[in-house]
């Protein structure tokens, strides 16, 4: 007796067991389990896929501000400032005789003021 006992029970527990089992499955197979289930999933990639676009660009712009600061270095713009003003120098200018400034009107002389002298003049 005590043996028919024993596998009764077991056989009980072995379909509850497979019972609670199966119905588990089950219920993780529904559509709203799967949406769910698939939506964390995708925000779980989407985080990681940022962190690894983030430093990445942390990584991109650490070099790039090291490479800039070698071809300053290379270059000679990142040597000390002379403070002191270059003298001014004296240009000579391009008369432009388009401009409204020199056209002629009637009886009047065209004036240039770019020049010393006014190179149409008896030269």
């Amino acid at each position: 007796m005590f043996r028919r006992t024993f596998w009764f029970t077991t056989g009980v527990a072995t379909g509850v067991w497979a019972t609670t089992k199966v119905n588990r499955k089950l219920k993780q197979l529904t559509p709203e389990n799967l949406a769910v289930t698939a939506a964390n999933k995708a925000i779980e990639a989407g985080g990681r896929l940022r962190d690894r676009a983030v430093d990445f660009a942390l990584e991109v712009r650490d070099n790039m501000a090291r490479r800039e600061a070698e071809l300053g270095d290379a270059l000679g713009l990142n040597a000390p400032v002379d403070r002191e003003l270059p003298a001014p120098r004296r240009y000579a200018v391009i008369e432009n005789r388009n401009s409204p400034k020199y056209v002629e009107g009637p009886g009047q002389k065209p004036t240039y003021t770019t020049y010393p002298y006014n190179r149409n003049e008896d030269h």
